[in-house]
């Protein structure tokens, strides 16, 4: 680097140039500043002396990753810190916003990192409060950002920390600031409250949001996601809540300001509406809470101040909705002003019926408030009136009109955003409104059923018609499939208040016959030609929804018996009167849709999942067996009758599809109705079997071969008894097995074709409810592994051939995982004794664990870490070559044996607590193994033990290092598998006494000096009355003691 001005222009190209060539040598050039720890001087030099911000960006970017990924030592880490803060006072107020956020993020990282390294890191609050104390705004500003991205620093787990020392450093700042910065906070928005400021107003709310946000009790809160629970701030802050001021700042932030200052002051409110219950000192002090809370959003509602603004008033609704989560009806009727507040709840939840458009993604929280509040209409006790009859039905109303009024004023301009085709935000809408229409049946329903007869006789005439006005049409079925909905959504929920069971039943009858006649309506005529439209789906799918929860409350297994008034009142309505009745009408309507639609996905997924479920019950599946149109669909599942099977769009649906059959198939002891049925299915086969090589890599020869793996696995999941496994077993081998073999074999760099066909020899090969039991004079287990062996064989050798392609998971990491899945189970399975294939010189096993290992090898451990489905499957490979194949891993070289074993402590210390127990497992194995054969053992013997003290021998350092994250892990995060962590824990201690000494030495450390007395007696209770063995008594106490360990090393 020549000159500053060199490294001016290069850093203005980094941030500034459009060209990406230009931007690339930029940073190659300067990686150096990031990387090497050398250069942490010139970074300081940068500082004092560059002209341009983007030099400055550079210097303090490049010491944020050195600090976060090197090991610097304590006083250069505590020379940069107080640097920082010098050249933050003083030069700090003339630089550009991005550098003092970044050198504000440096600070905060440095004190993080070394939050138990040195008392001196923890004095940035007192080093914030200096900055407050200066006269000027900029001073006053960089104080508050700093407190700001503290809080936000250690609230937020960082990549390169452990998540246990992550914890520590959040439960300590928690504890010795964060109730400080929460008070200068407050402080702030006091001072500035006349301040025409709005930058400091904005970063003093800011910092009071995150306090109140900050993750309190280690559950890691998604971000994501709007809902969270109680807030669990800690008991020490009770005086400033308990405090009036402290909820009435918010409120006069939000009266102040304007977006979006505004909108976090209610963010800040809704965090302090959530406060959980038993942070006051008595009931009286929270009613005098909630007394201000109501009268706060009482104003609000009265003048409708900022709720013009749309992240104001989902802001606000939120607030409201926070009453129903820590309030009972009970207690928000004794307040003084509950008459008033109940009045303005619900005409402000009427106006925001009537503008749905705008307000549809709030009312959510609007309806949850009211169902909550009538449900617990039945618990109310007192004199004090609820005033929810009067103001329920309306909302009630006011729902249904506003869905109706949605239909009518047609699509919006985005299709994508229908709320018809929203799932999510339609459950949401529709989950809390049941209650309501419950609340008062009997009006809510009459007022349903007024609704829709004038529609239902509008569609009817239509139908008649030879063709018709397609606009009016769609919005015709727009409305009736806002009422199905509607309708379906009431059947879903029994709960009611005021109102008998058999009263329900015979209210619920009338609403569901006006949907069958609807059906009947909706395919016949006109309409029934009119598949391709939109608006016709969208009703077919309300129906479907509708025949689902219909189901559910008055088709299952158990409502058989209970359900008399309603089907007594259907049979005067539309003539049906008992159960087989109404299954062959739904049964119709699902093959009227399995045959009319082709190219709706969504539609053809609904029918089918209906169709399974209705299978899947046990007296409903017996009882289809006995209609006609099942028997039909039994024996005709081809194109030609169901034309969805030949779309390929849909060829994810045949799964499911094939899966009833299979299910209603094997309902029947019938080797002959199987045999029949499969009939279609070998056709395929026997068409794909007579065509020769030079044909094989054909369109048709792949569609089929991709529809045939889809049946075929939906057969094999549909059978979960040894008879119905072995009727599919001697099916399939050995005659057709060598198709999977040619189709792996020519198509191997095609993921649309391996994909399906691997899936389904993974459901083929798995052992669920002991399906695959031979007879003891069989060989099928280990003709079985065969096949698996070649099929792993011929796919793993081809695609570790072929070079990566833009989108690697797909083409390679998928079938790598979905093969690794198919040897787990089949190594798990049970159903073969691996000691032949060694007896017998058969290299089927080995080169099955050598093609594995060298596809698990062939990604980066950062990949299979990233990819969830990939990662599951590599660790459950694991756990089994771990478990019952020892002697192949120890087999292996030393460097890809510690890469397999570096990628368990990787698992261990992952969220997921299966993996984690998985990875356990296997290293509980190895640790095991090694205790009975080498520190037990006299010198290891046999050639597996060896293999064992001589890789141990050249990474010593790998089993400590395994014990001290797994201690990590029980002690300072909140594991949920401690019991499977214990396992390994007691083998590791027992392999080497010095190994565990050094630990505790080691942890004790970490901890402050006043703990270390108690903390060793903790240690000594950890190992009392545990002796030198692993036999399952010794585990079983060792894992006790762990229990009570850990309670007691946590106590503060």
């Amino acid at each position: 680097m020549e000159s500053l001005a060199q490294l001016e222009v290069l850093c203005e190209r980094l941030y500034n140039s459009q060209d990406s060539a230009e931007r690339t040598h930029a940073e190659n050039t300067l990686k150096c500043f990031s990387t090497n720890i050398d250069y942490i001087s010139q970074c300081q030099y940068i500082l004092d002396n560059a002209l341009t911000p983007y030099a400055l960006m550079l210097a303090s970017s490049s010491l944020l990753k050195q600090v976060t990924e090197h090991s610097l030592s304590l006083q250069l880490r505590l020379d940069i810190r107080n640097y920082l803060i010098n050249y933050l006072a003083n030069r700090g107020p003339e630089l550009q916003p991005f550098v003092i956020g970044s050198l504000v993020q440096l600070l905060c990282r440095l004190t993080k990192f070394g939050w138990f390294d040195d008392d001196r890191f923890r004095d940035v609050a007192k080093e914030s409060i200096n900055f407050l104390n200066q006269a000027t705004s900029d001073h006053y500003a960089i104080g508050l950002k700093i407190l700001n991205q503290l809080v936000c620093e250690m609230n937020q787990p960082n990549p390169g920390l452990p998540s246990s020392h992550h914890r520590r450093v959040a439960c300590s700042f928690r504890d010795q600031c964060l109730f400080q910065i929460f008070q200068i906070s407050l402080t702030s928005l006091h001072q500035l409250k006349n301040d025409a400021i709005n930058r400091l107003q904005e970063l003093a709310l800011s910092l009071s949001l995150k306090c109140l946000s900050f993750d309190f009790v280690g559950t890691s809160i998604d971000e994501s996601s709007e809902e969270f629970g109680t807030v669990q701030i800690p008991s020490s802050w009770k005086p400033v809540l308990e405090d009036f001021s402290t909820l009435q700042i918010f409120f006069d932030y939000y009266a102040l300001t304007k977006p979006p200052i505004s909108k976090e002051s209610l963010e800040c409110l809704v965090r302090l509406a959530s406060v959980r219950r038993s942070l006051f000192t008595n009931d009286v002090t929270r009613s005098k809470f909630l007394d201000h809370l109501m009268s706060g959003t009482k104003e609000i509602l009265r003048t409708g101040q900022g709720l013009a603004d749309h992240d104001n008033y989902h802001e606000f609704c939120r607030l409201l909705g926070r009453f129903r989560v820590n309030y009972q009806l009970s207690e928000l009727v004794t307040m003084e002003g509950y008459g008033d507040w109940i009045r303005l709840v619900a005409e402000f939840t009427s106006k925001s019926l009537l503008s749905w458009q705008w307000a549809s993604s709030s009312v959510y929280y609007l309806l949850g408030l009211w169902s909550r509040l009538v449900s617990s209409v039945p618990y109310l006790k007192g004199d004090a009136p609820s005033l929810l009859d009067e103001y329920v039905p309306k909302i009630t109303e006011g729902f249904i009109t506003s869905r109706l009024d949605s239909a009518q004023a047609g699509l919006p301009d985005d299709i994508s955003e229908h709320p018809l085709d929203n799932v999510d935000l339609l459950q949401d809408q529709l989950d809390c409104f049941p209650y309501l229409c419950r609340f008062q049946y009997e009006n809510s329903s009459l007022f349903i059923i007024n609704v829709m007869e004038p529609i239902l006789q509008i569609y009817m005439e239509r139908a008649q018609l030879q063709t018709g006005d397609k606009s009016e049409l769609s919005i015709v079925e727009a409305k009736l499939a806002w009422i199905v909905h509607i309708i379906a959504a009431i059947l879903k929920i029994k709960q009611s208040v005021g109102c008998s069971a058999e009263s329900q039943e015979v209210i619920d009858a009338e609403l569901s016959a006006r949907v069958l006649r609807l059906v009947n309506v909706a395919d016949s005529g006109l309409h029934s030609q009119r598949c391709g439209e939109l608006s016709k789906q969208r009703l077919d799918r309300a129906i479907l929804t509708f025949f689902q929860n219909f189901r559910k409350s008055y088709v299952g297994d158990q409502a058989m018996h209970s359900s008399k008034q309603l089907y007594a009142r259907l049979s005067d309505l539309i003539g049906l009167n008992d159960h087989l009745l109404l299954l062959d009408f739904i049964v119709q309507k699902i093959a009227r849709n399995l045959k009319c639609y082709t190219e709706s996905e969504e539609v053809i997924d609904q029918t089918l999942s209906l169709f399974l479920e209705l299978a899947s019950g046990y007296m409903t599946g017996k009882l289809l067996l006995k209609l006609d149109t099942v028997k039909f669909v039994i024996a005709h599942h081809t194109r030609e009758h169901f034309p969805f099977l030949e779309e390929y769009r849909c060829s994810r649906s045949r799964t499911t599809f094939y899966y009833t059959i299979g299910w209603l198939i094997f309902l029947e002891d019938s080797a002959a109705l199987f045999k029949s049925s499969m009939d279609p299915l070998l056709q395929v086969f026997i068409t794909l079997e007579s065509t020769p090589e030079t044909m094989f890599r054909t369109d048709s020869v792949k569609y089929a071969l991709i529809g045939l793996m889809r049946d075929l696995r939906g057969i094999a999941m549909a059978t979960n008894s040894r008879r119905t496994y072995g009727l599919l077993f001697d099916w399939i081998y050995p005659a057709h097995m060598p198709i999977l073999l040619r189709g792996i074999s020519h198509w191997a760099d095609t993921p649309e074709v391996t994909t399906p066909l691997l899936k389904f020899m993974a459901e083929f090969v798995l052992n669920k409810a002991q399906r695959l039991t031979f007879d003891t004079s069989s060989p099928n287990g280990i003709l079985l592994f065969r096949e698996v062996s070649k099929l792993l064989v011929a796919y793993g050798s081809r695609i570790l051939s072929l070079s990566n392609a833009t989108d690697i998971y797909g083409f390679k990491y998928k079938g790598i995982w979905i093969s690794l899945t198919i040897l787990s189970r089949a190594l798990a399975g049970n159903y073969v004794n691996f000691g032949v294939f060694e007896l017998y010189g058969d290299r089927a096993l080995a080169d099955a664990l050598d093609i594995a290992l060298k596809m698990t090898l062939s990604i980066p451990l950062a990949d299979i870490l990233a990819y969830r489905k990939l990662t599951r499957a590599y660790f459950a490979f694991l756990e089994v070559l771990f478990n019952s194949h020892l002697v192949f891993v120890l087999s292996l070289d030393t460097h890809t044996f510690m890469h397999i074993v570096g990628s368990l402590e990787s698992g261990l210390k992952g969220l997921d607590a299966g993996i984690s127990s998985q990875c356990a497992s296997a290293i509980d194995n190895l640790a095991a193994f090694y205790f009975n054969n080498i520190t037990m053992g006299e010198a290891p013997t046999s050639v597996p033990a060896a293999n064992l003290a001589r890789h141990i021998a050249e990474c010593p350092a790998v089993l400590p290092e395994i014990l001290k994250t797994l201690f990590e892990i029980v002690l300072f995060e909140d594991c949920s598998n401690q019991w499977s962590l214990s396992r390994p824990m007691l083998s590791l201690i027992l392999i080497n006494e010095q190994m565990f000494t050094d630990l505790k030495a080691h942890i004790l450390a970490s901890q402050p000096v006043d703990q270390h007395q108690r903390l060793i007696s903790c240690f000594d209770k950890l190992m009392s009355d545990i002796t030198r063995g692993l036999d399952s008594k010794n585990r079983d106490k060792f894992t006790q003691n762990l229990t009570i360990f850990r309670h007691d090393f946590r106590v503060k």
